[in-house]
């Protein structure tokens, strides 16, 4: 591989017209690890923990070795110069590289409980602070990157779970906004990944049939029961209605994702329902997946 000068500017790098690049980057511990572990098997090639500045000619050295899919992870652990990858990114994709950025994160609680089990030390743990002062700063140290990734919320997410969101992200059209429906359980809490929250707590909820308990929105009885409820079908017009509005106002803001997260007690009824209910109504105009949390 050619060496590496940190000064090259990526408005100056020759671009094969195929090159897909996924930058991944996010808060220590929320899976960045799961990630790009999916790219490798995707048959991406992948550099994990990258110096930001070395970004533009790691990118040419690969291309000019003939490499077109290339994942790599940049975070906190690269210091105070993470601040300059936004910077990198705009030349990237200015040069008409197709470059993606998803951004992983949890909130603080999860975290902390992922560093006790592992007993790692954060990356920016300094002397005198502690855990939470080092999550808190790596939060605002790439503040600005997660603005303009695709954010995945991993609190309360398994492994498998991520796993198929990166596939998701992967087979996305980047040049449409991508539309996502997401269900929870307000008792987990809310994902951090949201744009859009709606609450559907006061509809009637199937839990309390026995014969429906154990199912899911996306079983037919649950299905059902809900069809027929003139509270869900009006909550779920307003919220289609909602959404189709505003959604103009968030493509002219170059936005490549937008996240509308419904919220029920559990996440296993009424939620999904709405979630799955959106989503078809959506789907063909819109780029359209969903996700459920809790389920």
């Amino acid at each position: 591989m050619a060496s590496f000068d940190p000064s090259v500017s990526a408005v100056r790098m020759p671009v094969a017209a195929d090159a897909q690049i996924i930058l991944i980057s996010g808060l220590s511990g929320s899976g960045k690890s799961v990630a790009i572990k999916v790219l490798e098997d995707a048959n991406f090639y992948c550099v994990d923990n990258l110096p930001t500045k070395f970004l533009p000619s790691l990118i040419r050295s690969l291309q000019n070795a003939g490499e077109t899919r290339i994942g790599i992870s940049i975070d906190a652990r690269s210091g105070e110069t993470v601040s300059d990858l936004p910077k990198l990114i705009k030349e990237l994709r200015e040069t008409g590289m197709d470059v993606r950025v998803m951004f992983l994160e949890a909130n603080t609680e999860e975290l902390v409980k992922r560093f006790s089990e592992t007993r790692r030390k954060h990356p920016l743990a300094k002397h005198g602070h502690t855990l939470i002062e080092s999550i808190a700063e790596e939060r605002a140290l790439l503040g600005e990157l997660s603005e303009l990734a695709h954010r995945i919320d991993t609190t309360d997410v398994r492994p498998n779970t991520l796993r198929a969101w990166v596939k998701d992200f992967l087979r996305l059209d980047q040049s449409r906004l991508t539309l996502y429906f997401q269900s929870f359980g307000f008792k987990h809490g809310a994902p951090q990944d949201a744009d859009l929250v709606f609450d559907v707590r006061m509809l009637p909820n199937p839990y309390y049939d026995p014969a429906m308990r154990a199912l899911t929105g996306q079983d037919e009885p649950v299905v059902k029961f809900l069809d027929a409820n003139a509270d869900a079908q009006k909550m779920l017009d307003d919220i289609q209605r909602f959404v189709f509005d505003w959604l103009p106002n968030f493509v002219r803001d170059n936005r490549s994702s937008l996240t509308v997260a419904i919220g029920c007690t559990g996440g296993q009824h009424r939620s999904v329902y709405m979630a799955e209910k959106l989503a078809t109504r959506f789907t063909g105009d819109y780029q359209v997946l969903v996700r459920h949390r809790n389920r």
